[in-house]
């Protein structure tokens, strides 16, 4: 068990839009109210879905799934093809709203962030009403519904902004975090998926009073240095500062797959998918980042962690090009003979302005 101390004296609002991208098309277009509907691409085309309304989410449908299968699952769907430029400006505005309250606003993405209002003047400085202010004001004016999640820190509000989604909110007072996080599920801590909560169960760990139980040391011997990680966070421990002026290093997706693959096709469908939502997510920042490499991650069924990448030698060149991503699939295979249980996928960015200014030097130089 950690015997950390960690600093409960923060205020953290995590705010999370409901439904974002399927939101902001239900607002534009009032026929879509009450429908089943999602963002993503097209049947015909072997399209992934980015986004599900909450109607559509009771048949089953969720991001990351192909839009055949959703629409097998809901066959009254209706698919919109997504408008990324479109999501950027409500975004935006949202952030907007933040920036009343605190200049200390973290994104996550465009639909979600972290504020720290630990010095916030606002309402006697009640995190609690400045989170309910924030969600009215983007009620009102954006006609968008936030949840939030308030907390001493960021691992707890993320935790407690999902707890009474949507449209709604939920706090975490210092005093509550020693009973809170007693009977939280494992499966709430950021990195638990269902690989890892299955071997944490197999040792009695399905909740984080279990998980204090455990030794430090036997979890790092078990789950590497994401061992420590989860004896903080059982204790409800993650000191993470939220940082204002965050830049992207990256962008990639993940998935955890609930039975080991093993078979070789398996493994190449399911790099396609990912890669496809990468296509998704990288739209949304393309903007602001240029790609300067590609790389592939695969963890096995031992936990042995491999990556593989390449450079991006030039702006022109193709991006999103699933056949380099494949050989770098192939490539990283080669160094494990075992069923795979992680597989992601993902560029290394640079602000576009740095990538503009490369090339105005290059130019410079060939005058």
């Amino acid at each position: 068990m950690s015997s950390a101390i960690g600093d409960f004296s923060r205020k953290i609002i995590h705010i999370d839009a409901d439904a974002f991208y399927a939101s902001v098309e239900i607002r534009e277009n009032p026929n879509y109210i009450g429908k089943p509907i999602a963002v993503g691409g097209s049947v015909s085309k072997r399209g992934v879905i980015a986004a599900s309304s909450y109607e559509a989410r009771a048949y089953g449908v969720r991001s990351a799934m192909s839009s055949s299968k959703a629409m097998a699952l809901c066959p009254e769907l209706l698919i919109v093809p997504p408008r990324f430029n479109l999501y950027r400006r409500v975004s935006k505005e949202m952030h907007e709203i933040f920036r009343n309250y605190t200049q200390l606003i973290e994104p996550l993405s465009l639909d979600e962030a972290y504020l720290d209002v630990s010095e916030a003047t606002h309402f006697d400085g009640s995190a609690t009403r400045i989170a309910f202010d924030i969600r009215s004001k983007v009620r009102d004016l954006l006609r968008i519904t936030v949840s939030a999640g308030i907390a001493p820190n960021k691992f707890l509000a993320k935790v407690a902004s999902d707890w009474n989604k949507p449209d709604d909110q939920f706090t975490i007072t210092p005093e509550e975090v020693p009973n809170f996080v007693l009977d939280l599920p494992v499966k709430k801590i950021n990195g638990v998926g269902h690989v890892t909560a299955k071997k944490l169960a197999e040792i009695g760990v399905r909740k984080c009073g279990d998980l204090q139980k455990i030794e430090t040391t036997d979890l790092v011997k078990r789950f590497g240095k994401y061992g420590h990680r989860l004896a903080n966070l059982a204790i409800g421990l993650d000191n993470r500062p939220v940082q204002a002026s965050r830049q992207r290093k990256s962008i990639s997706v993940e998935r955890t797959y609930p039975e080991d693959l093993s078979n070789h096709s398996d493994i190449e469908h399911a790099m396609n998918k990912i890669v496809e939502e990468l296509d998704m997510r990288f739209k949304v920042v393309k903007e602001d980042y240029f790609p300067n490499k590609r790389f592939i991650k695969i963890r096995f069924s031992d936990f042995f962690q491999t990556t593989h990448e390449q450079a991006i030698p030039s702006s022109r060149e193709k991006w999103v090009d699933l056949s380099i991503f494949r050989q770098l699939l192939h490539q990283g295979l080669k160094r494990r003979d075992r069923p795979v249980r992680l597989l992601g996928a993902g560029f290394g960015l640079l602000p576009t302005l740095a990538c503009e200014e490369d090339q105005l030097t290059l130019f410079s130089h060939q005058e």
